[in-house]
């Protein structure tokens, strides 16, 4: 995604503000970790459900419904394929309860608005005993605005009309898939992919591991597949007008005709930047060819996830710890986004934050059968999970990755870590702090150049320098509660 326009046209609004007064709470200490771990499994079984609604609005050609990709102001003109909501309920049968699971074909999903769901859903947790309720979306650029800075700025590009149809959506998909649940069996199952995938910032890291939980029904009817890649969902690029969910559609569509499995899909550690890299992307351009390209993107990854064999199956053990926690902003833009209501986020204040307003947000570790998992906010970059950050002599401030906090898998104990991003909430690019530099004459508005010429755009996007230190603060207190 190049750099909002968002950026140039609050440029003044930035430099003649400084410090902004806005409305806001005051930050209270937040609850301790919230564990729910047990040793052993008590059931033979899981009982896994799933269910999907479309999320399309009936006069999408009438009305202004905007892409949220690229550019700012780029109405919807028509319908590639609609964009889902897919849920998956778990239960591990240790009578704590099951999980609900929710991935939306969309850019991604405010915390505010993660709660709205959850709020939505009270009655439902409370008549099947859910005990989580975990939110993500798939970072889709070709779907509808659901954050608001994609609009006719200075409008909020995020309508009501489509909000209250993927809230619905979600309601349903909730009910279908505790009512859909059966038991059977999970197995865990993962291929390296060697060939699909770019990093457009240096350094070039990032994983390569399509991951697959594949639930087998007890009475033979339809698995129910999971899958997990890094990769932002972007195949159609700017130039494209038309709603769609991306790759990701295709990625579906072929397993489900090939396998007769539903697949819940989500993306991992995408920061940096991630996307599917696309042979003669520019002759594809020229052609008006992005569709065909996409769709082949989609069914090439599919052919990897059905090729996957070497599957181990998991114990129905569920376990998860969840923690709520402050989020420092230093990006002006961002303070201003919700001041005049573009995005939609309670702001809180706290003395010794930069501006002295933070975001609250979250982060859940979670285990299946023992696989470990990280829920995280944002678009994490992946030298900060797995390591290869640059060096000092590489990097913009001349820093080493001794200046970055602790590994995430080295906090968790685990190189394999697997990480779903845009998890519960859109904190924007998490950043390594050595490779962190702002434009000394307008940061966080337009891209600043390090001393090897390399452009900086994701910092523009980004809560600031910071996150990255707060995130691994929050997952170490997360895994020494779960320790202890």
């Amino acid at each position: 995604m190049e750099k909002s326009v968002l950026h140039y046209l609050l440029n003044g609004i930035v430099k003649g503000h400084g410090k902004m007064s806005l409305k806001s709470k005051q930050a209270q200490p937040l609850e301790p970790v919230e564990v729910d771990f047990l040793s052993e499994p008590t059931a033979e079984k899981f009982t896994i459900g799933f269910h999907k609604e479309i999320m399309l609005p009936d006069d999408i050609e009438k009305k202004k419904y905007y892409i949220a990709g690229y550019g700012e102001n780029n109405p919807a003109k028509g319908v590639i394929d609609p964009q889902y909501a897919h849920a998956v309920w778990i239960d591990d049968n240790t009578q704590r309860g099951g999980v609900l699971l929710i991935s939306l074909d969309v850019v991604g999903l405010l915390n505010k608005d993660v709660n709205k769901i959850r709020e939505l859903l009270k009655e439902f947790s409370a008549k099947t005993c859910c005990r989580y309720i975990g939110v993500m979306s798939t970072h889709n650029h070709a779907g509808i605005d659901t954050m608001g800075i994609w609009g006719r700025l200075p409008f909020s590009g995020k309508d009501e009309k489509f909000m209250d149809i993927l809230f619905k959506a979600v309601e349903k998909c909730a009910y279908e898939a505790f009512n859909s649940r059966k038991s059977g069996d999970l197995y865990l199952g993962e291929i390296e992919v060697p060939d699909m995938q770019e990093d457009i910032r240096t350094p070039i890291v990032y994983s390569k591991t399509l991951t697959r939980f594949r639930f087998v029904p007890e009475d033979n009817s339809n698995e129910i597949w999971m899958l997990n890649f890094a990769s932002h969902s972007e195949s159609l690029q700017g130039c494209n007008h038309l709603v769609s969910a991306d790759f990701p559609c295709y990625l579906r569509e072929k397993i489900r005709n090939t396998t007769g499995a539903e697949t819940f899909y989500g993306v991992g550690a995408i920061g940096g930047m991630i996307s599917m890299d696309i042979p003669d992307e520019k002759q594809l351009r020229n052609e008006h060819r992005l569709i065909e390209s996409t769709r082949n993107i989609g069914y090439k990854l599919a052919d990897y996830a059905i090729a996957i064999d070497n599957d181990k199956r998991l114990e129905p053990l569920v376990n998860l710890a969840r923690k709520e926690f402050y989020a420092d902003v230093e990006n002006p833009v961002l303070t201003i986004a919700c001041d005049i209501g573009i995005l939609t986020a309670d702001k809180f204040t706290r003395a010794d934050a930069p501006n002295y307003w933070c975001l609250k947000s979250e982060i859940t570790y979670f285990e299946i059968g023992g696989k470990r998992i990280l829920f995280l906010p944002g678009e994490v970059f992946p030298e900060l999970v797995f390591g290869g950050a640059l060096s000092a002599e590489e990097s913009a401030t001349g820093k080493g990755p001794e200046f970055n906090p602790k590994l995430l898998c080295d906090i968790v104990e685990d190189e394999k870590i697997l990480v779903f991003g845009l998890a519960n909430d859109e904190l924007g690019y998490i950043l390594p702090p050595n490779d962190f530099i702002l434009n000394k004459k307008s940061p966080y508005i337009d891209n600043a150049r390090d001393k090897h010429d390399r452009k900086h755009y994701e910092e523009t996007n980004s809560m600031g320098p910071k996150t990255a230190q707060i995130i691994a603060d929050t997952v170490e207190e997360i895994y020494k509660s779960i320790k202890r």
